[in-house]
């Protein structure tokens, strides 16, 4: 009997340790390697715009610029003059581009056309036609299309 319960204490130990070695995860495993130098940040950025008196610009913070101007994105127009920027959202057509083209394009005004992946695959001659009449075109980050290269 006492050699029985030693033989189950061996096997109670080994049996542990493979548990412990091989079972377990590797501490190696658990760690996420970054090696680029250009790593995306997690730290927060807090966005929004605090309104000013007086109807003056407000300040969009110096983080927030930074950022905008990497990307080249527009946040705000110039303060000395009066534009008004006109966007579009095209998620699905729903037949009304080709008109609100037509007119963009009768009254010499440009816009910009955010639209989708789906978009691009499924309206490929109103992209094409929003790039050959000036207007600014901007996508989800995915390359969909032939059309897309000449997309920011």
């Amino acid at each position: 009997m006492n050699k029985k319960i030693k033989i189950l204490g061996i096997c109670l130990i080994i049996v542990s340790i493979f548990t412990f070695f091989i079972i377990q995860p590797n501490e190696k495993e658990k760690m996420v390697q970054v090696n680029a130098p250009t790593a995306l940040s997690n730290q927060k950025i807090s966005w929004g715009i605090k309104r000013e008196k007086d109807h003056v610009q407000p300040d969009l913070g110096k983080k927030n610029k930074e950022i905008i101007e990497q990307y080249e994105g527009i946040a705000m127009g110039n303060k000395d003059k009066k534009y008004v920027y006109l966007t579009f959202d095209e998620g699905y057509e729903a037949g009304y581009t080709p008109r609100i083209l037509e007119i963009l394009k009768q009254n010499d005004v440009k816009a910009a056309f955010f639209i989708t992946a789906h978009f691009v695959n499924t309206q490929e001659q109103l992209v094409k036609q929003m790039i050959d009449e000036g207007h600014i075109v901007r996508k989800p980050y995915k390359k969909s299309s032939k059309f897309t290269r000449n997309i920011r």
